[in-house]
């Protein structure tokens, strides 16, 4: 079957998205402490420190321990699902990596913090502080649609190759 990955692809990428998560995060409280901001992309983008007890967009704030347990499960989940697959579409295994990586980042600030660590600030908007795992939900979501688009696409061309 083309454009396949097999499932040590798709952990292989997990992990590479949890390692960069993580380095990202001790970089930016590092180079953060006190409070100061750093322009990262002038007029686009800036470095400020913010520790999340939330989901996104502060949603549920002071609720680590049920978003640490929510987490743990949605990874579990995500592994099982990875692992019981051979070989997935890539689109879709693509999703389940950065969404498995994104869900490990965060949920192991939660674990080991108490809280996220978020660093990435939009200038010209006012929109939520994030970081690389929310970056990497994100871009799941968009690869989930991309891979349920390129299968109606090929069952409406009739191709019977694409599951």
């Amino acid at each position: 079957m083309k454009n396949t990955m097999p499932r040590q692809f798709t952990l292989l990428i997990a992990l590479v998205i949890v390692v960069v998560d993580q380095v990202s995060k001790a970089a930016a409280s590092s180079a953060l402490q006190g409070g100061h901001s750093l322009p990262l992309l002038p007029h686009l983008l800036s470095l400020q420190l913010v520790h999340n007890t939330g989901a996104a967009f502060s949603v549920l704030q002071g609720s680590t321990a049920l978003l640490g347990l929510l987490s743990l499960g949605v990874g579990i989940g995500l592994i099982l699902w990875i692992w019981r697959e051979r070989v997935m579409p890539f689109w879709q295994a693509l999703a389940a990596a950065a969404l498995l990586g994104g869900t490990l980042g965060n949920g192991l600030d939660r674990w080991r913090l108490g809280h996220v660590v978020d660093f990435l600030a939009l200038e010209p908007i006012d929109f939520p502080i994030f970081n690389g795992a929310d970056v990497a939900i994100n871009l799941a979501v968009l690869c989930f649609a991309i891979d349920l688009w390129s299968r109606r696409r090929g069952n409406s061309r009739g191709d019977s190759s694409r599951s």
